[in-house]
């Protein structure tokens, strides 16, 4: 076994704390990779919290992990010792159900083992990021383009694919006119990926506090939703919105702003469920969606598509030491737009 450290929660709502553990050898096919950044999650709050329910505890937090690889198994092919790589929000899937073989790990059918605060289908547990190592079968590890900072990376590896999969597979690109709901953690990733693919992107924010960053992003125009002129001027308008606040929203409202087959998907996850109204969704023949992550090889797509376009989050660097503040910064939204752990201060 291999000894290692992090911070973790010892049970809901408690403070991170120093915290030692072991992580299995590595097995033929597994990689062993020293963490030297991980993004800090909105998500990794709602389940130190466990305000989704279902969490285990201690919880040694984070998805969003990028680092080197130190060790390989004696089967491995696709990494070498002093690889820079990934690690997303989930590290195995089942493999032989439908949504597996056709690439859709995040929605395989048995369930796909979460990076943390999950189990293996042996029933080892599953620790997150907030640590110095980790051990990954290869098929689940991702390989970061050379042209990309480690750090800025680690948030590609959770929003950046949230953000990128629905925008393809809604097909944002050249005469087509996105919104994004939120300038956050999300939103601003999803502002950058959309302008990188040609579409014609607007912010619609509470205010116009962040009119400066959405512009400097790639936003073509940033409205307010406090000003009910957006509504009026942006009516039949969008191809697609994509909401990504966690905050419950009027949906019905933002259903008025879509074009004929215009869609809506939901990305940000409300505490309370949604009221969707017929009549926003029958005129227009409109659709509501979600979309989760992506599966494997779309991840690594994203993450080629970011190399490409020179494509990384607008992070805060903070030490682990810091992480129960920016939890609390998190919450209030201040932050501008992400924060990343530097492991080299655990």
């Amino acid at each position: 076994m291999i000894s290692t450290r992090g911070y973790a929660a010892a049970a809901a709502k408690a403070e991170l704390k120093p915290f030692h553990f072991v992580r299995r050898d590595p097995k033929d096919h597994d990689v062993v990779i020293d963490i030297k950044f991980c993004g800090v999650c909105h998500s990794d709050i709602h389940q130190v919290r466990d305000e989704w329910g279902g969490s285990v505890f201690p919880m040694v937090p984070g998805h969003e992990i990028v680092g080197v690889v130190s060790k390989i198994g004696t089967k491995v092919t696709r990494y070498k010792v002093g690889d820079r790589v990934g690690v997303g929000c989930f590290v195995d899937s089942c493999r032989s159900c439908d949504c597996c073989r056709r690439g859709f790990e995040q929605f395989c059918e048995k369930g796909m083992v979460q990076t943390y605060n999950s189990q293996y289908y042996d029933g080892e547990r599953t620790m997150g990021g907030y640590s110095k190592q980790i051990v990954v079968d290869e098929h689940y590890v991702l390989r970061l383009p050379d042209s990309l900072p480690l750090d800025a990376s680690a948030p590609l590896l959770c929003a950046g694919i949230t953000l990128y999969s629905p925008l393809k597979h809604w097909q944002a690109g050249p005469g087509k006119r996105v919104g994004i709901i939120g300038l956050g953690g999300l939103g601003h990733m999803g502002v950058k990926i959309a302008h990188a693919m040609g579409a014609e992107v607007t912010v619609l924010s509470q205010t116009l506090r962040k009119q400066t960053d959405g512009q400097r992003l790639g936003a073509d125009y940033f409205l307010a939703t406090t000003d009910e002129s957006t509504f009026k001027t942006r009516r039949n308008y969008f191809d697609l919105i994509i909401n990504t606040v966690s905050a419950n929203v009027d949906i019905n409202r933002y259903l008025e702003l879509l074009r004929m087959d215009g869609t809506i998907v939901i990305v940000g996850i409300p505490s309370a469920a949604m009221s969707v109204g017929a009549f926003p969704l029958i005129m227009g023949r409109h659709r509501l969606a979600g979309s989760g992550i992506g599966g494997i090889a779309e991840t690594q797509e994203m993450l080629d598509f970011c190399g490409m376009h020179g494509i990384v989050s607008d992070i805060e660097l903070i030490k682990i030491q810091q992480i129960n503040e920016a939890y609390e910064r998190v919450v209030k939204s201040d932050v501008r737009y992400r924060f990343v752990i530097d492991m080299a201060s655990l």
